[in-house]
């Protein structure tokens, strides 16, 4: 027995996530209905970068628009000889073809048509959940899904005095020289040289860019994670001056790209009648600000257990098919990585741009596996004490002292 008129789920939102879990839950042959602010069929404005081989351990490589294998990060100062090496990571690194993936998550969700409204409020009864948009009009399903974004009021979290975001502001263009070289990805370029006395005591960023091909280049100037965040205006000027201290002229922006979002937003309240997924469910790597792969890696399980619940039982409480959800989205193991990241970055936080050099300089001494492992997301939670235990073992004095949060950054 079905509720009249009432879908098995219905998702907020139309962006990565929205689509990631969409068409999961189709795939598994669910009712679903779908409704954004936005239609699905609207570019994504910004890039999204992810280690290759996530991608090809999901077999799904073909997405990827540019790759790279020449990956590399400088954290030296900039000033002698040491600022001139750099850490090879011997790992490809690539982009996404963004129309490509879009047009394969919509693909999957087999003609699925978006209800483009502002939702306004949410109605939680036994069996059923009345999403009422702007227009005045109702959609009742089984279980909701917010997948709209970290930004959605819907969502109930711990209160955070310091929601810590990361920012970037970056330029897709032509340059009088190129800023990269050839067939090149620079992950990290923390090189310091560009900035005055003034500048090397507020937040540190770093250089994130790559070669395009054809003579176009994609630079970025990123704060990995500030509270409050460092202002695009300041990436921007950062991001001219450091080009310019190698005597490189912007002379054609084809993008322009602007990146806010937090890092270290509290993980929600796992026993509200209201699934999320995606940034409003704080999935967010606070160690590296990425979320694809975990999106790609985590939807199909959590579609499963969702379309196994509601075909066992077509009259179990909401409740309890949003509780089955977030015990299968964020497992103890995976509450407990978390947590440790979050720890992590805290401490990173405090550190002043030469600590934070030498920090990523000893980070990629690890082991291969151990540092994407850590960036991905994806060590058992017993290896990554083991990792963590490591970094500290091979970390210089005053890094040490700044993980033990021994060291306080000083404020002018």
């Amino acid at each position: 027995m079905k509720l009249i008129n009432c879908a098995d789920v219905l998702v907020m939102g139309a962006g990565p996530a929205a689509l990631c879990i969409t068409s999961e839950l189709v795939q598994q042959g669910l009712d679903v209905q779908a409704i954004a602010s936005k239609s699905p069929l609207e570019p994504w404005p910004n890039t999204y970068g992810i280690w290759a081989s996530e991608l090809e351990s999901l077999n799904m490589q073909e997405l990827l628009k540019y790759r790279w294998k020449d990956t590399v990060s400088f954290f030296g100062d900039g000033l002698s000889d040491k600022g001139n090496i750099c850490t090879n990571h011997y790992l490809d690194y690539g982009l996404f073809n963004l129309i490509n993936f879009q047009e394969a998550l919509l693909e999957r969700c087999n003609g699925l048509s978006w209800q483009v409204e502002t939702v306004e409020k949410i109605n939680f009864r036994e069996k059923e959940t009345i999403v009422i948009c702007a227009s005045g009009k109702k959609y009742s399903a089984r279980l909701v899904i917010d997948a709209s974004g970290h930004k959605t009021p819907f969502i109930r979290r711990p209160e955070h005095d310091e929601i810590a975001k990361q920012a970037a502001y970056g330029v897709v263009g032509k340059f009088s020289s190129a800023p990269v070289n050839k067939n090149r990805f620079v992950l990290m370029d923390f090189r310091p040289d560009h900035l005055n006395a003034n500048q090397l005591k507020e937040p540190p960023s770093f250089l994130y860019a790559m070669d395009l091909g054809d003579g176009s280049y994609f630079v970025e100037e990123t704060s990995l994670a500030c509270a409050p965040p460092v202002s695009f205006e300041s990436l921007k000027a950062r991001l001219n001056s450091r080009l310019a201290c190698k005597g490189i002229q912007i002379e054609e922006i084809i993008h322009e790209e602007h990146c806010l979002f937090p890092m270290n937003l509290p993980l929600p309240y796992r026993d509200q009648p209201l699934l999320a997924f995606g940034g409003s469910a704080s999935m967010v790597h606070p160690a590296s600000g990425y979320m694809v792969g975990s999106l790609l890696r985590r939807a199909p399980s959590l579609a499963k257990e969702i379309a196994k619940v509601i075909k066992e039982d077509p009259l179990i409480p909401t409740s309890q098919i949003a509780r089955r959800g977030w015990q299968t989205l964020w497992t103890t193991e995976l509450v407990q990585r978390h947590r440790l990241y979050q720890f992590g970055l805290q401490r990173l936080m405090s550190f002043d741009e030469s600590l934070l050099r030498s920090f990523f300089d000893t980070f990629f001494k690890l082991p291969r596996k151990d540092w994407y492992g850590y960036l991905t997301n994806t060590l058992p939670l017993p290896r990554l004490f083991l990792v963590m235990l490591k970094l500290f073992s091979i970390a210089p004095s005053k890094v040490r002292l700044g993980m033990l949060g021994l060291i306080i950054k000083k404020k002018d």
